[in-house]
């Protein structure tokens, strides 16, 4: 997933990339994992800075928003994944993961969210994905949640997102109910790990009301 040259091929006309991985070749030569975790907590922190800083350039929270897309998810994975529940980058990491997820299955996203919305009517309201729920909805609504991360109420965002989670969660609930044994255990178990997402997410919020989420 690598951003596209402009047209002509002028490489000086190629969306700039967000300055995230200045540090990434010695964190990957270095397995101490006390480093990992300073890097993925000081760019974490940096790039949630530079998305909500006053004086953001014009096209900032764009970028930031489409940054998995440039960097690469894998990347951000590296970077992030490992710092667990409770953390800024943990919690970045889920947020990113979500906006690719919904764009990368769009169908199956919204599938599962109009399937799941009458079983969790107050959290598809939290949610607020444009209805019906198509795979444009779904997706706009990953944009948006990222966008507001960078530019609106972090906590009320991580609560949207917690909420969007849940709803996947029923549907894949009701789902599993017809679905063949392999099928079945399958969408149970996303289903959990779905679940446990929004309860992390859930939890984020409110360190960050506390000024506890780092």
């Amino acid at each position: 997933m690598t951003p596209g040259t402009a047209p002509g091929g002028d490489e000086s006309q190629r969306p700039r990339r967000p300055s995230l991985r200045g540090d990434m070749p010695d964190l990957l030569g270095d397995p101490d994992p006390a480093d990992r975790i300073a890097i993925a907590h000081a760019t974490a922190s940096a790039l949630l800075r530079a998305g909500r800083a006053d004086d953001a350039s014009p096209g900032t929270t764009e970028r930031l928003v489409r940054l998995a897309d440039q960097v690469g998810l894998d990347e951000l994975a590296e970077l992030w994944r490992e710092s667990g529940p409770g953390t800024l980058p943990g919690t970045m990491w889920s947020l990113y993961l979500l906006r690719s997820w919904v764009h990368r299955n769009g169908p199956e996203a919204s599938r599962l969210f109009a399937a799941g919305q009458q079983m969790a009517e107050v959290s598809t309201a939290v949610a607020g994905v444009e209805q019906p729920p198509g795979p444009r909805e779904v997706a706009a609504l990953g944009d948006a949640i990222l966008t507001r991360a960078f530019d609106g109420d972090f906590a009320t965002t991580l609560e949207r997102a917690s909420a969007f989670c849940r709803v996947i969660a029923s549907g894949r609930a009701y789902v599993a109910d017809d679905a063949l044994d392999d099928e079945r255990d399958r969408q149970i178990r996303l289903a959990r790990g779905n679940l446990r997402m929004a309860e992390e997410l859930e939890q984020a919020a409110g360190l960050w009301r506390r000024q506890e989420l780092h």
